[in-house]
Formats: C-alpha cells, sequence, structure tokens
C-alpha cells in the first residue's frame, strides 16, 4: 500500500482511539449511559417499547441497536420490544410524499409512541430536522428522549432527557463511538433485566 494511505489508515486508527480513550475516562459519559440503561430496562420491564431513528449511517445504527434489542445481545432471554422507525419504505415514502421528509419519524412517532416509552434519535449533527420532530411529538406524548450526538449537541439538547455526546466532530468517529455506547447499553439493560452472564 502505498505509504499516503497508510498515514490516512493510521491517522483514523488514532482518532478512533483517541475518542474511545476520551469516553473511557469521561465519569459523565458513563453516567449517562447507566442513566439511558436504568430508562430502557425501566420501560421494557414495563411493558413499554423502544422507538429509534436516525438518517444515513444512524439510521443503520438505529435498526442495528433495535434488532440487539429484538433478538439478543449476549444472553438468551426474551425479546425486548423495540421498533426502528427506519425500516418501513410504505410508511417513509408515503409520510415523505404526502406531507414531507421532515414528518418522517414524527408521525410514527405519533402514531406508535404511548407515555412511558423511550424514543432514541440518532444525530451526528444535533440537527437533523425530522430527529427534531420526532423529539417534539415525544415530548407532547409522555415518551423519554434520549438522543445520541456528536460534540457540540447541536438543536437536541435542548430537547432530550438523556443526551450522550460523542467527543468528536468528524462524522464516522461519532457513529463509531454511538455504536460502542449502544453496546454498552444493551449489555446494561440485559443485566438490569436479570438475563447478564
Amino acid at each position: 500500500m502505498d505509504e499516503a494511505l497508510l498515514d490516512y489508515a493510521r491517522k483514523y486508527l488514532k482518532e478512533s482511539q483517541d475518542a474511545l480513550a476520551t469516553c473511557a475516562k469521561d465519569a459523565g459519559f458513563f453516567e449517562t449511559l447507566g442513566k439511558i440503561s436504568d430508562v430502557l430496562a425501566s420501560a421494557l420491564s414495563g411493558g413499554r417499547k423502544v422507538l429509534l431513528c436516525g438518517n444515513g449511517g444512524s439510521a443503520a445504527d438505529a435498526q442495528h441497536i433495535a434488532a440487539e434489542l429484538m433478538g439478543r445481545f449476549e444472553k438468551e432471554r426474551a425479546p425486548l420490544a423495540a421498533i426502528a422507525l427506519t425500516t418501513d419504505t410504505s410508511a417513509l415514502t408515503a409520510i415523505g410524499n404526502d406531507y414531507g421528509f421532515e414528518q418522517v419519524f414524527e408521525r410514527q412517532v405519533r402514531g406508535l409512541g404511548v407515555k412511558g416509552d423511550a424514543l432514541i434519535v440518532l444525530s451526528t449533527s444535533g440537527k437533523s430536522k425530522n430527529v427534531l420532530r420526532a423529539l417534539d411529538a415525544a415530548r407532547e406524548r409522555g415518551l423519554v428522549r434520549i438522543g445520541f450526538t456528536g460534540a457540540k449537541g447541536g438543536d437536541m439538547q435542548a430537547r432530550c432527557d438523556l443526551l450522550l455526546c460523542a467527543p468528536s466532530e468528524r462524522t464516522a468517529i461519532i457513529q463509531q463511538i454511538h455504536i460502542v455506547a449502544a453496546h454498552i447499553v444493551c449489555g446494561l439493560v440485559e443485566r438490569r433485566l436479570g438475563a447478564g452472564r
């Protein structure tokens, strides 16, 4: 491999490593992970569900997290109610066509969300309009609002009950931190619900 390409790879891995190391030293990061897992465990054990949404890579992460909860993360257990609002192409295209893309998650939250559910939104910028509208709808319907974003927090800060900020402004690194954090949350939820090992 060309030395310039190797240099890019080394720098990227170093930036990833530094971001994870920053998280590992941040007591507030761990506190937020704990609070998120407490909220999710409480909602799920009370017969409520988790809704998730995001755009692009964050949409894929929403689906990934929903799958870890609905299937399993590390232990055989009962399925946990989780729905990624990014997967129903008929709903997404109908809402996008009839109402506009900014409402694709909001209308699903209004249709599926009930008081006591949790909404997890992922936005690396914290400024995605469709995500912000979903948070506003969740507040009106009594859902607990959980956000995963980047270092700056964007407009999500004022709209979330709990906000996990990845210590980076680079989209790909933020997304890496989000999925690592989500895996930790899934493991903590399993342990809180008595399914840990």
